[in-house]
């Protein structure tokens, strides 16, 4: 008896908000080169047409493409329904945008806007979706936060509680919707080399962007739940965690 030929890949509709961060815009290549469907949406319409026309080139089936500002909420739920009506639905929402914001300053006025971008804003658009694939009992909702939501480290608290906050809301809303049928990934990764980072110290060591951005397609396409990239941060992070904060207090990280 010969063996089952294997299944062959059915295309996805993917809506990536956040489009124009390195992270997101070296997935979006991965997609289009497959021949996935694509929805985009970041605030630079400039910036978002060249990468929706690469995405083009290189043999995505259909691109749509969104220019707003995803700090506004209020506009949230229009706009992910025309993204979801654009595609005749979503497989795949990947939420991308975010801020770093200034870590030497250490204001309310500086915290909050991160605070927003990273949390609130991500709120709204991750519950929205949530609901959406809930009622359909299908998709897959892959939410971008950080390591540095692992635990706060002077260098950069704010940022982290940022993303800790967007990391808890997505574990209790995979605790509550896993049973549903939907996949709700929270992806975590370490410091990589991108258009935001490139200012940073050390930048010249961080992870390529490319090879974090297979690991995440690749991971997505697993619906794993929880994914570190590159993979050794979960280890580094365990660590971390691990640090009685007598100890942790004194350590300049």
């Amino acid at each position: 008896m010969s063996a089952a030929a294997p299944q062959e890949r059915q295309p996805k509709k993917i809506l990536v908000l956040g489009a124009t961060s390195g992270m997101a815009e070296a997935c979006v290549r991965l997609w289009a080169a497959r021949g996935d469907s694509l929805f985009l949406v970041a605030r630079n319409a400039e910036r978002l047409n060249a990468v929706a026309a690469d995405a083009g080139v290189r043999g995505a089936a259909w691109v749509g493409t969104a220019a707003t500002d995803l700090d506004d909420t209020a506009a949230h739920p229009a706009l992910l329904a025309h993204a979801a009506d654009s595609m005749g639905g979503i497989d795949i929402a990947f939420l991308a945008f975010g801020v770093l914001g200034a870590a030497e300053d250490h204001s309310f006025a500086a915290a909050a806007p991160v605070l927003h971008t990273n949390l609130v804003a991500a709120a709204s658009a991750v519950l929205w979706l949530a609901d959406y694939f809930t009622q359909r009992h299908t998709g897959t909702l892959a939410v971008l936060s950080s390591v540095a939501g692992d635990r706060g480290r002077k260098s950069n608290y704010i940022y982290g509680a940022s993303k800790a906050g967007l990391s808890t809301l997505v574990d209790g809303l995979r605790n509550r919707i896993d049973r549903e049928g939907v996949r709700v990934m929270t992806i975590k990764p370490g410091p990589v080399r991108t258009a935001m980072t490139e200012s940073m110290k050390g930048s010249a060591r961080f992870a390529d962007v490319e090879k974090v951005a297979a690991a995440m397609v690749a991971a997505i396409d697993k619906g794993t739940d929880v994914v570190y990239v590159p993979g050794m941060w979960r280890v580094i992070m365990a660590v971390v965690r691990a640090i009685p904060e007598r100890l942790f207090k004194r350590l300049n990280l």
